[in-house]
């Protein structure tokens, strides 16, 4: 069995397979929302002012890794692609060329970040505290880059070829990793310092040089080098390299969009104070745990469009689609049904503080209704990312992102308004973009489009 699923790298549309690939993905994606969680959850324990701060420089890092994940997805649309056609040889060139081109991309986001993010957050944060603890958090972060960038190739790699629950054992060493280092370096345990919110930081640095070396060596284990011939493509290909980053740029864009969307956020939250900063780095949490099963289906509906066009099986796209979206919507139905029974619970395990739970409760029933778009706009868009004309992304993007600013800006930046209605922000962007991806789809052009 496991030399036929090596063999044969066509996937099949139906509702056994997509859970058969979603299912090792979702499990990828929740083992390290465990880490996040317990992060959060340690530095709720220092303090309201490095729970706030650590939304901030947590969304900032999101932006840096969103960008490597839009590189990524523009080789996995490729990769994917090459699956269907049952080209071998194409798919390891991508492979490798993609490993060249993530360490350059990653280096020169490296420095680019050292200069700006004292220039970024000078600008825009009014607490000189919380500009020292997120400069400082972020001079150390960015030393992970280079790892994580590598990883969410190989990432790429194994659900391109079908084989996406390898994904749990890297997952597993990440996460195990990065809750003992946060733990002994928050904290000061078994001898090493008290590095507080700095610990943190350093703590998930070594967790991505884990997660990296893992994954490299779960690929020459299951002997996969011995299949995908990686050492017969040894120089820079820069062809390869400028038709990866003619995809993938698009979704890179996007992506800074998308999350840079989130930063101007928090940025704005900031300066309704340290509650409703704090409140709002627990509710991006929560989010991050129950969105894990929407993103998994919807990495696997970018990857079985892709694919099925790859077969030449165009006409079968839209059903594939609405398939995945029934089982995300159900998924959704029911984490969210927990959460609006177990609100007070769930948030007390962040924060022993009574007044921020109940502070937070009206804004958590906001997100879980609001998941419930998220569920379906997240999957309808990653099938139009599956087609490979991702100009369109990006335009959708720009047109969501913009929505939701203006939103931020007049509600949250000029009124002033409650926490619950600031993050009502989530309805415009999740509606806007499930509107413009339908359009989209619907209108067929997308069809014929090479990559």
């Amino acid at each position: 069995m496991e030399q036929e699923d090596i063999n044969k790298l066509s996937v099949t549309p139906t509702n056994a397979h997509i859970i058969r690939l979603a299912a090792p993905i979702s499990l990828a994606l929740l083992i390290p929302q465990i880490s996040f969680f317990t992060n959060t959850v340690f530095l709720g324990r220092l303090g309201m002012r490095e729970l706030g701060v650590n939304g901030i420089t947590g969304v900032f890092y999101l932006i840096l890794s969103m960008i490597g994940y839009g590189l990524s997805s523009g080789m996995q649309i490729q990769m994917a692609r090459r699956a269907g056609e049952e080209d071998k040889k194409g798919l390891a060139q991508i492979l490798t060329n993609g490993a060249m081109l993530s360490v350059l991309f990653s280096l020169g986001l490296m420095m680019v970040t050292l200069w700006v993010v004292p220039l970024l957050f000078g600008y825009s944060l009014h607490d000189n505290n919380d500009l020292s603890l997120s400069v400082n958090y972020i001079y150390i972060r960015v030393w992970g880059l280079p790892f994580l960038m590598l990883t969410q190739l190989l990432s790429s790699f194994f659900i391109s070829i079908g084989r996406s629950r390898v994904l749990i054992y890297g997952s597993l060493v990440v996460t195990f990793v990065n809750v003992i280092f946060d733990y002994l370096l928050i904290f000061g345990k078994l001898g090493l310092p008290a590095m507080g919110f700095n610990g943190a930081a350093l703590a998930s640095v070594i967790a991505e040089v884990f997660y990296c070396i893992t994954m490299v060596g779960l690929f020459f284990y299951h002997r996969l080098h011995h299949t995908y011939h990686v050492f017969n493509f040894r120089n820079f290909d820069f062809e390869l390299s400028q038709r990866t980053l003619k995809v993938a740029s698009p979704l890179i864009v996007q992506f800074m969009f998308s999350i840079g969307g989130w930063l101007i956020f928090f940025i704005f939250i900031e300066h309704l104070g340290g509650q409703s900063l704090a409140a709002s780095q627990v509710l991006r949490n929560i989010f991050g745990i129950v969105g894990v099963g929407t993103w998994a289906l919807a990495t696997t509906c970018n990857t079985m469009v892709s694919n099925i066009i790859g077969q030449g099986k165009q006409r079968e796209v839209m059903g594939i689609i609405w398939k995945i979206c029934k089982l995300s919507l159900l998924y959704a139905v029911c984490v969210c049904a927990l959460l609006l029974v177990f609100s007070r619970e769930f948030l007390s395990i962040y924060s022993n503080d009574l007044s921020l739970i109940l502070f937070a409760i009206p804004s958590l029933r906001v997100i879980v209704v609001a998941t419930l778009i998220m569920s379906l706009s997240t999957v309808v868009f990653n099938g139009v990312v599956g087609t490979g004309n991702t100009l369109v992304n990006l335009t959708m993007e720009v047109t969501c992102v913009g929505s939701y600013l203006l939103y931020c800006y007049f509600v949250i930046s000029q009124w002033h308004s409650p926490l619950y209605i600031c993050w009502g922000s989530e309805f415009i962007y999740w509606t806007t973009l499930l509107t413009g991806s339908v359009i989209y789809l619907k209108s067929g052009r997308w069809k014929g489009k090479r990559i």
